[in-house]
C-alpha cells in the first residue's frame, strides 16, 4: 500500500511540474545514421546539440505562459567502421547538461544536471540497389547502453526525476531502416527516407522504490540532399521533414500524465566538405506541429553543429 501511495504521489508531482520527459533529453535516435562506405572506412564525428524548450502546450494548443524554460546541451561523439562493403557498426557516446528553470511570483527555481549520458551501438547492413538502380536499402539493429547516472541529486540530496537525469538505467532496443536513391536527371541529388524505432527498457530501481520506463519512440525522416562545388570545397545542402512520436512514460506500471505526444519538424542543413575527407555541418530542427499528452513544454528550436572526418583505406595499385 505504501508503494502504491508513493507512485501516485510521484504522478501528482509530475502533473504540477509539467515535465518534458519526451522532448527535452539527449537526442540519441536523431543523431544516428553515418553513411555506409567501402570496406575498411572509418568515420568519426563530433557534434554539439542545443535544444531550447519554452513553449507550453496543452494538446496542440499553445498556452501563453513563458514561466518555464528547459535547455539541453549535448556533446555527441559518433564513430563507424565498415567491416565489409555492406556491413558496418556505428557507435554514439554522449555528454549532457540539462537545465530546467521555473519563474513564478518573482521567484526563480533552477535545477540542472551534467554528466556522461547513455550510449548506442548499431549494426547496419546495406543492400546495394535494394530498391532499384543507384539506391541503398539499409537495415539495422542496435541497443542503447545505460552508461549515464540515473541517481543525480540536488543540493538537498533529493534525487531528480527521470527526465532530468543524464542516464536512464535501462537497456533499449533500436530498429533501423534507411533507403536512398538518386536519379539520372541529377545524380548528385539523393532522396532518402530514414526510420528508427526505439523499444525502451525499464529502470527497476527508480528512487529505489518503483520502476520507470520512458515511452517507446518512433522517428521518420523524409527529404533530399544535394552537392555542388564552391571553388575548392563541396557544398552539401539538405532539407528534411521529421516526424516523431513518443509513447507515454510509465511509473510503477502506470501511465505518467504529461508525457508522450507527436511532433513534426522541418530540418534544413548545410555542410561544407574540404580536404576531401572533412565535412563541417550545421542544421536546425524547427517545429511545424506538436500534439502532446496533457500539458508539456515542447521544443522551440534545436541547433546542431559539428565536424565529420572520413578515413578511407588506401586503394591498391596494380602494375
Amino acid at each position: 500500500m505504501k508503494k502504491l501511495v508513493f507512485v501516485f504521489a510521484l504522478i501528482i508531482s509530475s502533473v504540477s511540474m509539467s515535465q518534458t520527459c519526451c522532448s527535452g533529453g539527449i537526442p540519441l535516435s536523431n543523431n544516428l545514421g553515418l553513411p555506409n562506405l567501402a570496406k575498411g572506412s572509418f568515420i568519426v564525428g563530433l557534434n554539439y546539440d542545443y535544444n531550447h524548450l519554452n513553449q507550453l502546450n496543452t494538446g496542440s494548443e499553445n498556452i501563453n505562459d513563458d514561466s518555464r524554460l528547459r535547455i539541453t546541451h549535448s556533446v555527441l561523439l559518433n564513430f563507424s567502421y565498415a567491416f565489409t562493403d555492406a556491413f558496418s557498426v556505428e557507435g554514439l557516446l554522449t555528454w549532457v547538461n540539462q537545465r530546467r528553470k521555473i519563474s513564478q511570483f518573482g521567484n526563480e527555481n533552477l535545477d540542472q544536471t551534467s554528466g556522461i549520458g547513455d550510449g548506442v551501438v548499431l549494426a547496419k547492413y546495406n543492400f546495394r540497389n535494394g530498391i532499384g538502380l543507384n539506391s541503398d536499402l539499409i537495415l539495422g539493429l542496435g541497443t542503447k547502453i545505460p552508461l549515464g547516472s540515473s541517481t543525480e541529486t540536488n543540493e538537498q540530496g533529493i534525487v531528480y526525476n527521470a527526465d532530468l537525469q543524464p542516464g536512464s538505467n535501462a537497456w533499449d532496443v533500436i530498429y533501423w531502416l534507411a533507403t536512398n536513391k538518386s536519379f539520372d536527371f541529377r545524380p548528385s541529388m539523393n532522396f532518402s527516407l530514414r526510420g528508427a524505432f526505439r523499444a525502451t527498457g525499464v529502470n527497476d530501481s527508480y528512487f529505489n522504490t518503483t520502476s520507470y520506463e520512458f515511452g517507446d519512440e518512433l522517428q521518420l525522416h523524409l527529404g533530399a540532399a544535394d552537392q555542388f562545388t564552391m571553388g575548392n570545397v563541396l557544398g552539401n545542402p539538405s532539407l528534411f521533414f521529421l516526424y516523431r512520436n513518443a509513447g507515454q512514460d510509465k511509473i510503477g506500471g502506470f501511465d505518467l500524465p504529461n508525457t508522450g505526444g507527436e511532433w513534426v519538424f522541418i530540418v534544413p542543413s548545410f555542410g561544407v566538405t574540404f580536404g576531401g575527407n572533412t565535412t563541417a555541418l550545421v542544421k536546425a530542427d524547427l517545429p511545424l506541429y506538436s500534439n502532446v499528452e496533457g500539458t508539456q513544454l515542447t521544443p522551440s528550436y534545436r541547433l546542431t553543429a559539428g565536424v565529420v572526418v572520413t578515413l578511407a583505406p588506401k586503394q591498391k595499385v596494380f602494375n
